[in-house]
């Protein structure tokens, strides 16, 4: 049985592996994602991303398609206390921002789509330097004390906005981030390293990094001369352009052969491992998409790997 990690400083226990919602309602229909979330929590995950803004950008699609899809699958299956639900406020075209009125409407509005009476891990999305602190953290703590929101978290946010954030939520004994959902991969290291992972780890703030494989370059199914039907093919390809981009695959290839492992699990391991990471996340469009994935709760790499690994990315 795959042990469950400790969300930062929250009570929620996660499997090592955040399983993307992005494509719910988009790239996969109901019935495939239906099929993707069964096959997963059939495999001991439970922990689900989402946000209220997911497929907003896709032809006649409004946003919050990919919650909708994951509240008729919790209705289905009679399982919502089993699942680790994370959504995101700031994106959606009906509720933009981080204004106090607006994250409350818009937490009712998620609560809605998932047919929840609460979500257990509620994000900032994209922060919004302009509205103060104070604001933000004030809303977050008004959904934890009505039992909207059992956690809280940011994403996209900068190192010296989240500390403020952290501050305020302990100085006025509020509710606090226990997480951070940063951009971070093999082949993007400097949007995560540095001051951002220096603020989460002295927070013992948990990281959940998105584009965990690159839109799928570190699944190694990019290479020269090759053609990839993907909606993100031409975001994940350009990473064969870079030297960097190069190398780092030729290391994967490396560490998959050894370890006899696929190269997204290998890829997806070595993030597990870094410091703060408590689960990367990927999305899968179909069941077959998901045992390379899985497997990152099975693999741990040798310091060699790691290291191997981490030379080819610099």
């Amino acid at each position: 049985m795959t042990s469950l990690r400790k969300l930062g400083s929250s009570d929620l226990e996660v499997f090592p592996l955040s399983l993307g919602g992005n494509v719910f309602g988009w790239t996969a229909d109901e019935a495939q994602s239906f099929a993707v979330l069964d096959t997963y929590t059939a495999a001991g995950g439970n922990f689900v991303d989402t946000a209220d803004v997911y497929s907003a950008w896709a032809p006649g699609n409004k946003g919050g398609e990919s919650e909708t899809v994951i509240g008729k699958w919790i209705a289905a299956r009679g399982n919502r206390s089993d699942v680790i639900i994370a959504t995101k406020v700031s994106q959606h075209p009906e509720y933009k921002g981080l204004g106090a009125a607006n994250i409350k409407a818009a937490a009712d509005a998620s609560l809605r789509r998932l047919g929840t009476d609460y979500i257990d891990l509620y994000y900032t999305h994209f922060d919004q330097p302009e509205v103060p602190v104070e604001e933000i953290i004030g809303a977050l703590d008004d959904l934890v004390k009505a039992g909207k929101v059992r956690a809280v978290a940011a994403s996209n946010i900068s190192a010296e906005r989240l500390q403020a954030s952290l501050d305020f939520s302990e100085r006025e004994n509020l509710a606090r981030y226990v997480a951070l959902q940063p951009h971070y991969n093999l082949v993007s290291r400097d949007t995560y390293e540095g001051p951002l992972q220096d603020v989460a780890a002295r927070a013992g703030l948990a990281a959940v990094p998105y584009y965990a494989l690159a839109s799928g370059f570190l699944t190694g199914k990019y290479r020269p001369g090759t053609t990839v039907d993907s909606a993100r093919a031409q975001g994940a390809g350009k990473h064969l352009e870079t030297e960097r981009g190069r190398r780092v695959l030729a290391a994967l290839d490396e560490v998959a052969q050894e370890r006899d492992a696929q190269i997204p699990t290998v890829a997806l391991a070595w993030l597990a491992a870094q410091p703060t990471v408590a689960a990367p996340i990927a999305s899968a469009r179909t069941v077959e998409q998901l045992p390379a994935l899985l497997a990152v709760a099975d693999l741990t790499l040798t310091e060699k790997d790691l290291a191997r690994l981490t030379e080819a990315s610099a």
